[in-house]
């Protein structure tokens, strides 16, 4: 867990949305994500790109498709590492 690059995906509007919408549909396809939001491919693609490198996502391949999915595990990590914060 790399909590730069997880606090640096996170301060992104669109990207907070893509994960809200992964959550709310559990796995979706690029293109899927692309039509939820008004933007080109590759600003999604760039998005999706981030979201990945801080592990806040993963994917899975089916066919000639791609998924994506919330990964967990990560936000139950960081969560607990802001809960130090928290005082008693």
């Amino acid at each position: 867990m790399s909590l730069p690059s997880i606090f640096k995906a996170l301060s992104d509007s669109v990207r907070r949305d893509i994960l809200l919408k992964l959550k709310q549909k559990r796995k979706m396809s690029a293109g899927e994500i692309a039509a939820e939001f008004d933007l080109s491919n590759a600003t999604i693609s760039y998005h999706l790109s981030v979201l990945k490198k801080a592990d806040l996502i993963f994917e899975t391949r089916y066919q000639k498709y791609i998924y994506y999915e919330i990964n967990t595990s990560v936000f139950e990590d960081a969560v607990m590492w802001l809960m130090q914060f928290k005082e008693d």
